[in-house]
């Protein structure tokens, strides 16, 4: 150990269960956890995804990233409420879905102070007051304010139907 340097401020670093590799201090972890981050955060500058999906097309710039994708594939859905027990595919679902539980809206609108369960829903209600319609058809430049208006406009130019008849 470095003089000075407290036992309590130094970890052991073992090599697969073998013996004492080396001692390090706290401050070397955090920097090596550091670049680690950076190291990662780099590849999104980059475009580098070295993370392949074995099942379709997709890459991923994070190991992580590519197993959060995978459940799509196996229909994992590991993060069920305690509450309903109803499961989802990322602990960030499920997290947003306790606040239904709990009646908690924490994102409220600074102009007229109503509350919501999702950033996202507040940003979309932010238009609202904006007038903010960021979604434009490429056939009639028509502008909508939320993407699922534009979804349902474009099927007046391909004639799509959204629900079909069982009868007829």
């Amino acid at each position: 150990m470095a003089a000075g340097t407290r036992a309590v401020d130094t970890i052991k670093v073992y090599l697969a269960g073998a013996a004492l590799l080396k001692w390090v201090t706290r401050t070397e972890i955090h920097e090596a956890s550091y670049y680690s981050s950076l190291f990662k955060h780099r590849r999104t500058h980059k475009g580098e995804k070295p993370f392949s999906c074995s099942e379709c097309t997709k890459y991923f710039g994070t190991k992580a990233g590519l197993v959060n994708h995978q459940r799509i594939h196996t229909g994992e859905k590991p993060f069920s409420c305690s509450e309903c027990e109803k499961c989802y595919r990322y602990y960030s679902s499920l997290v947003k879905h306790r606040r239904t539980h709990k009646g908690e809206k924490p994102f409220s609108c600074s102009e007229c102070r109503k509350y919501f369960f999702t950033k996202a829903d507040l940003v979309n209600h932010q238009r609202i007051h904006t007038g903010e319609k960021p979604f434009s058809c490429s056939e009639c430049e028509k502008c909508y304010r939320y993407s699922s208006s534009l979804v349902k406009h474009r099927r007046t130019h391909t004639g799509e139907k959204s629900f079909s008849c069982t009868k007829c």
